[in-house]
């Protein structure tokens, strides 16, 4: 490697140690659940997964991949428009229309790919994308492959949009795009709101569902459901990682003619292998226990019910709102920092996020619940917490 790029290199690392941004990956010693091997001997409560459903390690989900290996192969070693594309992802693609209520379904690796690949075959430089500040990485990057005009709105800040919509009313295409659920706060867009207002200026609604679909709204269709705007949201993205499985893959269902055009235009789709056979598999058997009823919905929001309430009782700072990402709010990036060791000490699995990815100022612990957690561990949960608020913050 060359010494001068290894020196800057390294420059960087030691600034980023040095601030307290370094991310540190924890090696697991078992599979993905609510409980999770942090080593041979140290099993944790887990309160970081996006395993909204449980599903991750679910012994349903994982005969159905064993069963989809079995019968369709480890892998595609291509594109599809290349090498063919399984009756089963076609399959998918119309489940995963159906359960959002759009027209047609395009399959993507990740989330990430999906919204790196709309923009830029959608949109040109007679266009305008109006982004609420707070979106995704993946959205922000997506828009900047674009060659549109970029504006951004405070988050949730409907009365700003429709101004960025009056700045921008010379675009031909004006696009509205936001998270259906922001997650690093859990709070839901204001989807209704937002689709009043794109409607008055001639708009289109683009919402990324991630930390949505499968367990909120009426069968788990997600924000727009949930929201009471089925049908007014033009284009959603989502992903096959979180609540559908935890495994991998994403989608963007819209109308058949834009989705026909993802699969001519969108570089993410034409370049990259589709998703695995197992996956795929796995996936379906996933929307077969969405589909089967709300059993896992409704105790998933038991959970979370449970842990704010019981949080909130010891005397904790939550954000508002009944999602299952729970951010317990500390504020010092330090403090925040040294409460998360003690927690995971306490054998509770907890990560503290503090800026640049939170405002300056606000830093905390975000929770996420599962369905798949028992009453007794969101009560160790708390009784984790505080204990370790009493050794670290004393007083």
């Amino acid at each position: 490697m060359d010494a001068a790029l290894r020196r800057d290199v390294a420059g960087r690392l030691a600034e980023l140690r040095a601030a307290g941004l370094e991310k540190r990956e924890r090696p697991l010693a078992g599979a993905q659940a609510v409980h999770v091997q942090l080593g041979p001997e140290t099993e944790v409560v887990n309160l970081c997964a996006n395993n909204y459903l449980g599903l991750a390690n679910h012994p349903v989900i994982v005969a159905a991949a064993h069963d989809a290996l079995d019968r369709w192969g480890f892998g595609m070693a291509s594109v599809r428009f290349i090498c063919g594309t399984q009756e089963q992802h076609l399959e998918l693609e119309r489940r995963l229309a159906d359960l959002v209520h759009a027209e047609d379904a395009i399959l993507f690796p990740s989330c990430f790919d999906a919204n790196g690949g709309v923009f830029e075959a959608l949109f040109d430089e007679r266009d305008a994308v109006i982004s609420d500040a707070l979106n995704h990485a993946s959205i922000i990057d997506g828009i900047r492959l674009c060659k549109a005009r970029r504006l951004r709105y405070a988050n949730r800040d409907v009365g700003e949009l429709e101004q960025r919509l009056i700045e921008s009313a010379d675009a031909r295409h004006r696009l509205v795009v936001t998270d259906g659920v922001f997650s690093m706060d859990g709070y839901v867009a204001p989807l209704a709101a937002i689709c009043d207002v794109a409607e008055r200026h001639d708009a289109i609604v683009m919402v990324d569902d991630s930390h949505a679909v499968g367990f909120t709204g009426p069968g788990g269709a997600g924000t727009p459901a949930a929201c009471g705007v089925d049908g007014r949201v033009d284009i959603i993205t989502g992903t096959l990682g979180k609540a559908m499985g935890g495994a991998a893959g994403g989608y963007v269902a819209a109308s058949s003619e834009v989705v026909a055009l993802l699969r001519q235009r969108s570089r993410p789709y034409l370049f990259s292998n589709s998703v695995a056979p197992v996956i795929v598999g796995a996936t379906l058997r996933a929307l077969d226990l969405i589909a089967a009823g709300d059993d896992l919905r409704d105790q998933l929001a038991a959970n979370a019910e449970r842990f704010r309430q019981k949080m909130t009782t010891e005397g904790f700072s939550l954000l508002p709102g009944s999602h299952p990402i729970v951010p317990v709010m500390v504020g010092d990036a330090g403090e925040a920092a040294r409460l998360a060791a003690a927690v995971v000490a306490r054998g509770v699995y907890v990560v503290a996020f503090s800026y640049p990815v939170v405002p300056l100022g606000q830093a905390r612990i975000r929770t996420q619940m599962s369905a798949a957690h028992t009453p007794a561990d969101i009560d160790r949960a708390v009784a984790a917490f505080v204990a370790a608020r009493a050794s670290v913050m004393p007083g």
